[in-house]
């Protein structure tokens, strides 16, 4: 029997508290996992493996003075490379930042240092978290571990793709539109977005500021509750981060579900099937599920699609081959600009970037940013209505399951159609989470829960009532 295999972190613990395996045979069995299969799909960009194995042997020596583990020590983790991490490259999978080698780490990382995680390295992403597939990376796409013909789902293909793969126990994702919890749809894994502000963004780069959330993959419920509690909290070098603190063990008593009919009306027989099936168990444990009617839903993708071009076109400029970024080495300061953008971005980068720029330009700010910033007021509103009546709004987290990495299409209005269930969430703020609870064709097909700002306690009890 392999004790290895697909733990989470109560059972990692219990395995080398039990004296059944050391800390260093079990970081060791990931990079071995990592050796194998990582080459097929993609899933690594930096390994971080030395100072893992010290950390291991550092934990194994304490075990050995009678330390019993407890909480996240000696827990292995892998991030996206979208995570300042001190002394270890970063790159946003972008070639404009290929030797970037940070010198300080993010406030999550450093939080996940303190209580004794150890971290594996830096997986794979779209670059700069622009994409919703995996394919944008400078460095090539992460595939899917459950089928590598299928894309993993970005932009934290890695972040989902390694916990799948069984390279970690979790892994640390961000989240501006659906970036964690489309992957996690595809590949079969729990991923949550919490509340904006849940988690400090300090050291993170940044794609939109007003949406981004640092979030969590893996494998358990449990295992996201617990990462959740210690990266949680106020930063006062985030003025974002929200003063208030995590209640986990806040009583949450789920009784009345919302369906949106603006989502299932986009579902095809056999999601509807599966979907069913699910609100067909929680009404059975009693919970009382009605279907709502939200127009404003109907354009939130596209208010998404303005309002976040428009803050990428910002907070990308920094990249401009001078202070940040690639360098294309031209004597003439115009030139220098222009290619070392053009050569230092991807397509999908330059595509959000134009995008942004038009939309911030004169005459069209007012016609489309200023109108798409009063819709997203608008659905805020809404959604606080819902959640008045409502404990949370279900739905499946995607349109579909994986795509196949050869049919992808080229036409990216129809990629950002796959975030038509996920950017809701980060308009309104509040956290979402997707659970692994549907399968279409063999396949992972993900479960969306919403609940209101600062209640991922009621996100995290849906878990109970679908065993």
């Amino acid at each position: 029997m392999n004790h290895f295999t697909r733990l989470t972190i109560d059972q990692a613990h219990h395995l080398i508290n039990s004296n059944q395996i050391t800390v260093l045979e079990l970081v060791e069995y990931y990079f071995d996992q990592i050796e194998s299969s990582n080459n097929q799909l993609h899933i690594m960009l930096a390994e971080n493996k030395d100072q893992a194995i010290n950390h291991a042997k550092s934990w194994d020596q304490k075990i050995s003075n009678g330390h019993k583990l407890t909480g996240l020590e000696a827990i292995p983790y892998l991030a996206k490379d979208m995570f300042m991490t001190k002394g270890i490259a970063t790159t946003a999978a972008s070639r404009s930042l290929a030797d970037f080698i940070p010198p300080y780490s993010s406030t999550a990382i450093s939080k996940l240092t303190k209580a004794g995680a150890i971290l594996l390295g830096k997986v794979n992403q779209d670059e700069f978290a622009h994409g919703g597939s995996g394919k944008y990376s400078f460095f090539g796409s992460a595939l899917n571990p459950n089928d590598p013909t299928r894309v993993a789902g970005g932009s934290s293909s890695g972040s989902a793709a390694s916990v799948a793969a069984d390279y970690c126990i979790f892994s640390l994702g961000t989240d501006t539109g659906g970036s964690i919890r489309n992957p996690a749809s595809y590949t079969g894994t729990y991923g949550l977005k919490p509340s904006y502000g849940r988690i400090s963004r300090y050291g993170v780069i940044a794609m939109a500021s007003s949406f981004d959330c640092v979030g969590i993959i893996a494998r358990s419920n449990q295992d996201i509750k617990i990462v959740l509690g210690f990266i949680s909290g106020h930063d006062q070098l985030d003025s974002t981060s929200l003063p208030s603190k995590l209640n986990l063990n806040k009583s949450a008593s789920i009784k009345r579900i919302a369906l949106v009919k603006q989502y299932q009306e986009r579902l095809k027989p056999d999601q509807t099937k599966a979907f069913s099936e699910i609100t067909d168990q929680l009404e059975a444990r009693g919970v009382k599920v009605e279907t709502i009617d939200l127009p404003s839903l109907e354009q939130a993708l596209a208010c998404y699609y303005i309002l976040v071009p428009a803050e990428i076109s910002s907070n990308l400029a920094r990249y401009d081959g001078l202070r940040y970024g690639y360098n294309s080495d031209q004597e003439d300061l115009i030139e220098v600009y222009k290619n070392s953008r053009k050569q230092g971005f991807g397509v999908e980068v330059q595509r959000r970037i134009m995008i942004g720029t038009y939309l911030l330009s004169h005459g069209y700010y007012d016609a489309f940013y200023l109108k798409a910033n009063k819709l997203r007021q608008q659905i805020q509103t809404e959604i606080k209505t819902v959640f008045k009546q409502f404990d949370l709004i279900l739905s499946p987290t995607t349109p579909d399951i994986a795509p196949l990495t050869n049919t992808t299409s080229i036409d990216p209005t129809e990629e950002y159609l796959a975030d038509i269930m996920t950017v809701v969430a980060n308009l309104a703020g509040i956290p979402a989470i997707s659970l692994p609870k549907m399968e279409i064709s063999g396949l992972p097909y993900g479960l969306q829960a919403m609940a209101d700002q600062e209640a991922e306690h009621q996100l995290l009890e849906l878990e109970d009532l679908l065993c």
